[in-house]
């Protein structure tokens, strides 16, 4: 899952440089929820391209701390539940987990027992970039996680916020 690669510098990317700072920190700690992270995105400007912010974006999430790593969890829900805020990042949550059937009692059940089990394993919740996954298929992914010891686990849980934030930062650039 990779977010839309541009070379050339569209209106969104020319407002996403423009903006406020304080407002551009704002709509990115929506895409990852890393002081440091958003810090860093809004004073590398102006991009001259979507890649070059998407690069930005990749290399300043590689370099997560466990801090960090467990500071974002904080803004995401357990998957299988729908985040109930009205701001950005629980909009765009919600949206993400759409392929998780809420009317699938079965499914809701073995999902909160999964999350449960992972959450007693690892201390923190089960992250996935779960968009355009299906609910099936996001227990499966969390079933198969339970065998990583906590070291690789953690760089897991690293890689998909770094793919969360890239696809909540395309969002961003087409806003």
């Amino acid at each position: 899952m990779s977010a839309p690669s541009s070379t050339g510098a569209g209106p969104g990317l020319a407002r996403l440089n423009s903006l406020p700072r304080p407002e551009l920190v704002k709509k990115l700690l929506a895409c990852l929820d890393v002081q440091r992270w958003a810090n860093e995105l809004a004073d590398n400007r102006p991009y001259e391209s979507d890649n070059q912010l998407y690069e930005t974006a990749d290399r300043a999430a590689n370099e997560l701390t466990e801090s960090e790593i467990h500071s974002a969890l904080a803004a995401h829900p357990r998957i299988g539940q729908r985040s109930t805020g009205n701001d950005t990042s629980a909009s765009w949550s919600r949206r993400e987990q759409s392929g998780v059937d809420a009317d699938d009692t079965k499914l809701a059940v073995e999902l909160a027992e999964a999350n449960e089990e992972y959450e007693r394993r690892f201390g923190h919740v089960y992250l996935v970039c779960a968009s355009g996954r299906s609910g099936p298929e996001l227990l499966e992914i969390l079933r198969s996680r339970l065998d990583n010891d906590p070291e690789t686990e953690l760089r897991v849980v690293a890689d998909e916020l770094r793919k969360i934030a890239r696809l909540r930062l395309a969002r961003v650039i087409e806003a």
